[in-house]
């Protein structure tokens, strides 16, 4: 068995491998290109990916838009690309049969470098229009990561694809929700006008190994401080509620969308569990042995609590997609796994 790519579980590409069997069946001997392939999320694909073209004698070739390709633990090789270059400004990558577009800076920092709102616009709308540029030259089929913050703030339980909210377009912050909402609309004119098949997914907030510990994702914050063993501590008043899939569940999703989704429509990808952050501190803590304190910093607020939380109906009833692994145990592989990491 080959090395495993950024260290990514065993037992948990196995697992991904065995349900993204049949999808990936469709795509035996494909060039499949993948933009955003280095962070979180895309590291997942393309560990699975990797793994499942050696189990399963698919034939893939794998073509890995990086800006850096020294900074990939990643060997080329016969079924292995690594092309170098700005997603804004695509640089050849020859014929194609199916895309995987995830390159934006969601982990960046607001108003520092990427996270700058025009630059992460501009990453996200120019990079797209590239990309489908790119799948409309090879006839490929297109699967965009985009966001639940298309949908603006939430004003529901959970939140369907149908819904007709949206982002402020006057708040600075919303940069990356308008800018994912006007790659879509880009996504739905090139299926529209016959030039490319592109599936929308929408995706939400999930927990696992490779998840950033130093941003603003609060998951990644409380299993820091656990891994610390320090108090966990809540920035707000620990009132908004939030979801959480499992990083190791989200190949199995994407690349049923790939594969299975209809082009032009758009698919909430994410866990439909509600949970208060509040909540997910506490089941934080008490991974510790013994567990910690939890501490809220943000004074109490009269304002609604915040949600971001799908309703993924449409992806289990079209596709038979649902979660796997649960909160708490999505929690303990995560904290094993950067456990391990550190040493």
């Amino acid at each position: 068995m080959a090395s495993v790519p950024w260290g990514l579980p065993d037992r948990d590409l196995d697992r991904a491998v065995e349900r993204v069997s049949a999808d990936l069946s469709r795509w035996r001997g494909a060039r499949v290109l993948v933009t955003g392939a280095t962070g979180f999320l895309g590291s997942w694909l393309v560990g699975t990916l990797l793994r499942a073209n050696e189990v399963l004698d698919l034939g893939l070739r794998l073509v890995v838009l990086t800006r850096d390709p020294t900074t990939v633990p990643l060997a080329p090789g016969p079924c292995l690309e690594l092309v170098a270059g700005d997603v804004r400004d695509l640089p050849p990558v020859g014929q194609v049969d199916a895309i995987v577009h995830g390159a934006a800076a969601s982990a960046s920092r607001f108003g520092v470098g990427d996270g700058e709102p025009r630059v992460m616009a501009a990453t996200i709308v120019d990079g797209t229009r590239a990309v489908l540029d790119a799948a409309a030259s090879s006839g490929a089929r297109v699967l965009f990561l985009s966001s639940g913050a298309v949908y603006g703030r939430q004003v529901v339980d959970a939140v369907p694809e149908d819904h007709a909210g949206g982002p402020d377009p006057l708040d600075p912050r919303s940069a990356y929700g308008e800018a994912k909402r006007m790659a879509e609309n880009w996504c739905a004119a090139t299926t529209a006008a016959g030039e490319a098949e592109v599936v929308v997914a929408r995706l939400f907030a999930f927990v696992g190994p490779r998840l950033p510990l130093d941003r603003h994702f609060a998951a990644g914050n409380f299993l820091a401080d656990v891994l610390a063993s320090r108090p966990v501590r809540i920035s707000g008043d620990g009132r908004t509620v939030r979801s959480y899939l499992y990083a190791g569940d989200v190949p199995e999703w994407l690349f049923a969308l790939l594969s299975r989704g209809v082009p032009g429509r758009a698919y909430n990808v994410g866990s439909p569990e509600a949970v208060t952050i509040a909540e997910l501190a506490s089941r934080a803590a008490r991974l510790a042995d013994p567990p910690l304190p939890v501490q809220v910093i943000g004074a109490p607020s009269d304002t609604p609590a915040s949600r971001y939380v799908p309703d993924t109906r449409r992806a289990e009833d079209e596709l038979g997609l649902r979660p796997r692994v649960g909160l708490d145990e999505g929690l303990r592989r995560s904290l094993a796994w950067f456990a391990v990491q550190r040493g």
